[in-house]
């Protein structure tokens, strides 16, 4: 199976981890992710004002050039899921924006508005099937207690992400258990962790961090998974490494048996 696949900025530099991982997992399952040609950064942050077109062409031309290549675009990133996703849905859904779009886009770069963007973790529910994964595993997770932190941006705005129930999800407790480790249940798991507050006022995105970290270890969690690097970032900085935080493609690649100790 081959895809394209849109890494994002820091899969290129701070969260490498997550990227290589993801590749070497995928390889395993027999997955081929086709690194979209030339890509842009995606913008970073979706914006809500109607007005707003620049920030967003980059995702568009993400989403043309994935379109020639079979219509189905993966992603690992948090953010770049959301930001993609959301630009996919304003394009075919107003046709003020589309319209706008397309008169900054160079006619070269034609979108139909046919692309379906999907995060990787939802390529191995609905593709792969956990099932299917758990029978690939080589290093199960036994005896690891491990805590799912979504975050927010993976699950709203719900009607718009469509990857799981925005309130109650299970998405990573399942490919928890599918790996072979306990999945731990607790109350945060799905709350923001500050984002880019950190920037502007680190004591409240500090706050919001470590209710979460709190949360978890009281619920017995080992450690965190993520696919957002800049909620690992917060998480990581304010807990000081307790508990862990790993990206979820870490534990998919050690429990493939394809990563890579560190020296």
């Amino acid at each position: 199976m081959k895809y394209c696949y849109y890494p994002g900025c820091t899969l290129k530099t701070k969260a490498k981890e997550l990227d290589l991982c993801g590749r070497r997992a995928a390889e395993a399952l027999g997955i081929t992710l086709c690194e979209l040609p030339e890509w842009q950064c995606c913008g970073g942050a979706y914006t809500t004002a109607s007005d707003e077109i620049a920030t967003k062409l980059a995702s568009l031309r993400a989403l043309a050039a994935a379109e020639k290549e079979g219509g189905v675009l993966v992603t690992l990133c948090t953010a770049c899921h959301h930001v993609l996703k959301q630009v996919e849905r304003e394009y075919r859904t107003n046709p003020d924006f589309a319209g706008k779009a397309k008169a900054y886009l160079a006619p070269e770069i034609p979108y139909g508005g046919t692309v379906k963007v999907v995060h990787y973790l939802e390529l191995l529910r609905d593709t792969v099937g956990f099932e299917n994964l758990a029978k690939k595993v080589v290093k199960p997770l036994v005896g690891r207690k491990i805590g799912a932190y979504y975050g927010c941006l993976f699950l709203r705005p719900g009607k718009v992400m469509e990857t799981d129930d925005p309130e109650n999800p299970r998405l990573l407790e399942d490919f928890i258990a599918a790996l072979g480790g306990e999945a731990v249940l607790y109350p945060y798991r799905n709350e923001c962790c500050g984002g880019y507050t950190v920037l502007e006022n680190p004591p409240a995105a500090e706050k919001r961090s470590r209710e979460i970290l709190e949360s978890a270890a009281g619920f017995g969690a080992d450690c965190l998974v993520t696919a957002c690097p800049l909620c690992k970032y917060n998480l990581e900085k304010t807990g000081e490494g307790k508990p862990r935080v790993l990206y979820f493609t870490e534990l998919l690649a050690e429990a493939l048996g394809v990563r890579e100790e560190k020296a």
